[in-house]
């Protein structure tokens, strides 16, 4: 990924890097991933195990103790990983970027290492971006090395919020074999899958209610849906602090969801699979039902309204991601792409921030201060 965008870390996260399985250093504000690096070292392995989650500063100029060649500082080049925290405001890290979460003078998201929405369209460079956060190989499938890789659930949560991008918006291999196909879906197939059902679904209630109920019982549907949308996307999709510590969990996180704030511009992996949403959909037929049960058009069409509003949901956003939209639908689009690449942690709301200001979870915006011209 762009050098900018490269995470800060607190001294207590580098310090827990201290093993042959992630060893961590730090020179001053930078911090190294010397992992690689610790069989290969000419004096042993064990002089760098040594030094593991510690500063490496006094011992890089102590000439009598260990000399380090020329060679010694490229390693430390190609192996910077991030910047170590620091509570003062100014210090600077290499010149590359500050302690602060700043780099070239802009705010950089310490949680996302993201400074703005144009970030989200930056190619990541895979090979670098692998080695740096030993997470997901973006050029082998995706599913696998989720389900095998063995991740904690911190660690998972804190890399799959950092966003990638992957050559040019193209969506990376997941499963690699014939479900490939099966997990990318175009945005138009959601109006012509779901559109005739619910027409359908209106016709059928039409015989049981006044147009003006009829009517009432759609646009209830709709603001059903307004806070379906809403808890859903809150309490599902973003269960972090509820998601369980193992495989089966993390996976299915990742495939609900996580895959999308991991490549957040994959134009085929955006919109609901029909037979996901259709599994989603169904205990809320039951529940319509339930409520209404003394009226099967009411129940029915109140259902079509909802359904109606997850169209207009999954096809907003679609183009919140990947349209130049009306003057009047830019600022949806910018509280939506701020969600991922500055604050995963609220901003739920996708076609109206109304629930947002409703629960307390407006997008804040960057920190006052943090930006410089």
């Amino acid at each position: 990924m762009p050098g900018r965008t490269l995470p800060t870390f607190t001294l207590a996260e580098v310090e827990s890097h201290n093993t042959k399985k992630s060893c961590y250093v730090t020179v001053g504000k930078n911090v190294y991933d010397v992992t690689d690096f610790v069989d290969a070292h000419p004096g042993g392995g064990d002089l760098v195990l040594d030094y593991a989650g510690k500063d490496i500063t006094d011992i890089l100029k102590d000439e009598a103790s260990h000399a380090h060649s020329e060679a010694a500082y490229e390693v430390l080049d190609d192996s910077l990983v991030g910047f170590l925290e620091d509570a003062s405001n100014g210090a600077s890290a290499n010149g590359k970027a500050k302690a602060n979460g700043q780099a070239n003078g802009t705010y950089v998201h310490p949680r996302t290492g993201m400074s703005c929405e144009e970030d989200l369209s930056k190619d990541t460079d895979i090979t670098s971006d692998y080695k740096t956060h030993k997470f997901l190989d973006l050029s082998r499938p995706l599913f696998p090395q989720v389900w095998f890789g063995g991740f904690s659930k911190e660690f998972y949560l804190d890399q799959v919020h950092r966003p990638r991008h992957y050559k040019g918006g193209a969506s990376a291999p997941l499963f690699g074999n014939f479900l490939e196909p099966l997990s990318k879906t175009p945005w138009w197939l959601i109006p012509v899958f779901w559109l005739p059902p619910v027409t359908y679904g209106l016709y059928l209630a039409s015989s049981g209610l006044t147009a003006v109920g009829e009517v009432a019982c759609f646009i209830g549907g709709l603001g059903f849906w307004s806070i379906a949308e809403y808890t859903l996307h809150r309490f599902l999709f973003h269960l972090d602090e509820w998601l369980p510590d193992n495989r089966v969990g993390i996976t299915l996180h990742f495939t609900l969801h996580g895959i999308h704030h991991y490549l957040p511009m994959d134009k085929y992996r955006l919109v609901m699979p029909p037979a996901l949403f259709a599994v989603l959909a169904t205990p809320f037929w039951k529940l319509a039902h339930t409520i209404f049960y003394w009226d099967w058009n009411v129940a029915t069409a109140v259902y079509c309204g909802g359904i109606f509003g997850y169209i207009c949901y999954d096809l907003t956003h679609y183009f919140l991601h990947h349209q130049n939209l009306p003057l009047w639908y830019k600022q949806l689009k910018k509280l939506h792409l701020e969600h991922h690449f500055l604050d995963y942690e609220n901003g739920f709301g996708v076609t109206s921030p109304f629930w947002d200001k409703v629960f307390g979870t407006e997008l804040k915006g960057a920190k006052p201060g943090k930006k410089s011209n």
